[in-house]
């Protein structure tokens, strides 16, 4: 996950951007802080959807299989 710190720093930015303050710099910075947050939620959503597991309501295991096939290449 990105640090508090990061998260502080992008919605600085973005609150210089509305009010029309924010420089040349800053936009890259802010730009390249957005690149890293994506690249982060990313990571962090993929992890939690390849480590599902689905049941129905009888209590049937009805995860994919291709959820299934990366599951067991993690276990090797």
């Amino acid at each position: 996950m990105l640090s508090k710190e990061k998260i502080e720093r992008i919605n600085a930015l973005s609150k210089k951007a509305k009010a029309g303050t924010l420089t040349e710099e800053e936009a890259k910075e802010r730009t390249l802080l957005r690149k890293e947050y994506l690249e982060s939620f990313r990571n962090s959503f993929r992890n939690t959807i390849e480590n599902v597991q689905v049941y129905d309501s009888n209590g049937n295991e009805v995860t994919p299989e291709k959820i299934k096939n990366i599951q067991k290449n993690k276990l090797n």
